[in-house]
């Protein structure tokens, strides 16, 4: 067996509508469905669908950040510097906080959170001769001015 891509990923929220807001809105990707009042997908668009919300209910318990589970999403949003800086410029538009930018030597990225408070990265990737020549740069952690 060997797994030939990731497919989708599923999210839990506590409010569908806000979440649905957040995902559309903000960061600008295609809702293509709704099952019920329930749950709501997602295309980057190539996929029929790349993102579920599944709205858990009122007063969910908020995640455990030191259990077993999901750290978080990384959604690339382009392929130079520009881009990322746009990102940049348009998320502080949109008043959604940056808590971390990192230099990860083979790709660029921007911390953000959720309404939920699920972490998102946004990157960007450098040169993929960067880890294809040395599998180990992925471990690099710098500070990425912008």
């Amino acid at each position: 067996m060997q797994i030939k891509a990731l497919g989708h990923i599923v999210l839990k929220v506590g409010n569908l509508e806000r979440s649905i807001a957040f995902y559309r809105d903000t960061l600008g990707m295609k809702e293509v469905a709704r099952y019920r009042d329930a749950m709501a997908f997602f295309t980057l668009g190539d996929n029929h669908h790349d993102l579920g919300l599944m709205q858990l209910g009122a007063n969910p318990p908020p995640a455990d950040p030191g259990a077993v589970g999901l750290y978080h999403v990384a959604f690339k949003v382009g392929d130079s510097l520009d881009e990322l800086r746009a990102c940049k410029a348009h998320l502080e538009a949109h008043g959604v906080g940056i808590f971390g930018m990192s230099d990860h030597g083979v790709s660029q990225s921007l911390y953000i959170q959720d309404p939920d408070g699920i972490e998102i990265e946004l990157y960007v990737d450098a040169n993929p001769a960067i880890w294809r020549d040395d599998p180990g740069a992925v471990l690099t952690t710098r500070r990425l001015q912008i």
